[in-house]
């Protein structure tokens, strides 16, 4: 079985990882936010009880 040149090794790497970089920059970009509801209501903080 012939032997893959270091070129050839260097092309492969290169277009794997701007094949995983666009990957990853699709899924950044497609996912829809999720809008929570409970970021309207104020919340009070809690009270501490200092018994000193």
């Amino acid at each position: 079985m012939p032997q893959m040149a270091p070129l050839l090794w260097l092309n492969l790497f290169a277009f794997f990882s701007v094949v995983y970089i666009l990957f990853l920059i699709s899924n950044y970009f497609l996912k829809i936010p999720e809008k929570n509801q409970d970021t309207s209501k104020t919340q009070l903080p809690a009270s501490l009880n200092w018994k000193w």
